[in-house]
């Protein structure tokens, strides 16, 4: 791949400013060791320039561009042969251009980028110059910037803004002045994809010299059109796209490189373009970034965001699990993720479910899954997503018992517990399909659950084991409980053993699973006396 626009014309550049855009975000500010770890990355993921800082705005940023034009921007650095150029941005000053020079001169590619603003508003109240001045000090600055720098690059600031027949006079001079990369920055976010569009199509059919240079793009997501905007200015001829991981920057951000890139490769048979970008380092890097500047990704952000590749919905997943174009336009491997998720939750349909169970080695006969299915809506209703886990433990109650052992359902509890008497009442729904309800007092709520459905089912047993677990994590956690009862001898008290030659010593046990521990304690015990009363029906 040739990575020259002006020798391959569907080349895109990509021009990362993560290190002095994005860190402009607030609360975003990074150490020079942490630009370093991110400008590696970069190097490695394919990115064509780095924006390294502004080594006018501190030493400590100085230094930072330094360490990265040394270590990052040589043919020694561990980037697996690709070597970027560095950039280093400044203001049309010369105090500004030398300290940008003396951080990126170490690099083999060293490259200064320099900006004055053009629109009317910006040259009025923030520069207080007039237009014949802002056009004097662009050809003084880019020609200094040139004479120690042989890569050049010139923004005017605002250029959204700015009025078209001025901005061809400052790009003009700002060539003429020896400038490589003319870079139009939609700096506040204010333009429209068509009003961009026009933008770069009307400098690349009006500025002399312009078919000598590259043009850049570099948009801002105030209103939310960054990444459209920048597509737009490629459309038009632009060459480059000035982007940033997770799309961080300025107020609402700037375009996100993971949209641009993973656009122009789904959608090459739209655009035409390429990059030289190694997509599958794009969530490991857009993690790295998000880990070092303290600032998560929404869940919902397209390539990176956790959601990007996850399916919940009944239909979407059965669709997926036919084929995975259905609802997917890129494969997630093709950009870091491991696979694609089904997310097992209230909108999740039965074909997910028996999948997912399957994988994890269940097979279940219709009536079975019917069975899990059902209650696997219940939980659904409770909890945001089911885990594995909570998968294993409904499987795990499904078939603690069998339909016919089932004598008594569960069907409603409410307890009341505290420092006073611990009341439960239970329903049950018996084998002959009545409804019998009940009410106990215990030593706390699960012994009233218990002894109110001792109450209703009247076979006396003894509780020797009873133990809890929490299952699956969090505040909306499944626990799971297991008991063990063994059958009570009425006429004596005594606990049935072999001695006693009239009922042989048998435990029988049960297990519940529910987000309520309470609940799950309650279908556990009822599920392990049911089988105490099927085997004495067997018994009789």
């Amino acid at each position: 791949m040739i990575r020259d626009p002006k020798r391959n014309p569907n080349y895109v550049r990509i021009f990362d400013t993560t290190l002095r855009d994005g860190e402009q975000s607030p609360g975003a500010t990074m150490t020079s060791s942490e630009k370093l770890q991110i400008a590696r990355a970069l190097a490695r993921m394919g990115v064509d320039v780095i924006e390294a800082g502004f080594p006018a705005a501190s030493p400590d940023d100085l230094e930072a561009v330094r360490r990265i034009a040394i270590e990052v921007g040589n043919p020694s650095s561990r980037n697996g042969g690709h070597v970027p150029i560095i950039a280093g941005l400044a203001r049309a000053t010369k105090e500004d251009i030398d300290k940008a020079w003396e951080a990126v001169r170490h690099a083999t590619y060293p490259r200064i980028h320099t900006f004055l603003a053009t629109s009317p508003i910006h040259m009025k109240y923030k520069l207080r110059m007039t237009p014949q001045e802002v056009v004097q000090r662009v050809r003084d600055m880019v020609a200094y910037a040139k004479s120690l720098c042989e890569d050049v690059e010139f923004s005017p600031e605002d250029a959204g803004r700015s009025d078209p027949e001025f901005l061809y006079e400052v790009l003009a001079v700002a060539i003429e002045a020896g400038a490589t990369t003319i870079n139009i920055p939609d700096t506040v976010g204010y333009t429209t994809p068509w009003q961009f569009y026009d933008l770069i199509k009307g400098i690349m059919e009006n500025v002399p010299g312009i078919e000598n240079v590259v043009v850049s793009v570099h948009c801002h997501n105030d209103l939310g059109l960054a990444t459209a905007n920048t597509l737009a200015g490629l459309m038009a001829g632009a060459r480059q796209a000035e982007v940033t991981i997770n799309g961080i920057g300025e107020r609402a951000g700037n375009t996100a490189l993971e949209e641009v890139v993973m656009a122009l490769w789904v959608r090459r048979d739209f655009f035409g373009l390429e990059t030289g970008i190694d997509t599958t380092q794009i969530v490991k890097t857009s993690r790295l970034v998000s880990r070092i500047t303290g600032m998560p990704v929404q869940p919902n952000k397209a390539i990176v965001g956790a959601n990007a590749f996850a399916h919940e919905a009944g239909i979407h997943q059965d669709g997926m699990l036919k084929h995975h174009q259905t609802y997917e336009i890129m494969r997630p491997e093709t950009v870091g993720w491991p696979q694609s998720k089904l997310v097992l939750g209230k909108h999740s349909g039965r074909h997910a479910l028996r999948v997912r169970l399957e994988e994890l080695g269940y097979k279940l006969s219709r009536e079975e899954l019917d069975d899990v299915f059902q209650r696997f809506k219940r939980l659904a209703d409770r909890k945001k997503s089911i885990t594995d886990a909570d998968l294993i433990a409904l499987v795990s109650e499904e078939r603690s018992i069998s339909p016919e052992e089932e004598l008594f359902q569960l069907e409603a509890l409410q307890v009341i517990a505290g420092t006073g008497m611990p009341t439960a009442t239970v329903r049950l729904r018996g084998p002959d399909d009545e409804e019998y309800t009940a009410t106990a007092m215990g030593t706390g709520p699960v012994d009233a659950a218990f002894k109110a459905i001792d109450n209703i089912v009247g076979v006396p047993t003894v509780l020797i084991e009873y133990v809890v677990n929490a299952v699956t994590e969090g505040i909306d956690a499944v626990g799971e409980v297991t008991v063990r009862l063994e059958p009570r001898i009425e006429e004596t008290g005594e606990t049935a053993s072999p001695q006693t030659g009239r009922v042989r010593r048998r435990a029988f046990g049960g297990y519940g699973a529910d987000t309520d521990i309470i609940k799950a304690s309650a279908k556990a015990y009822l599920t392990a006396l049911n089988k105490v009363v099927a085997a004495l029906r067997r018994e009789v």
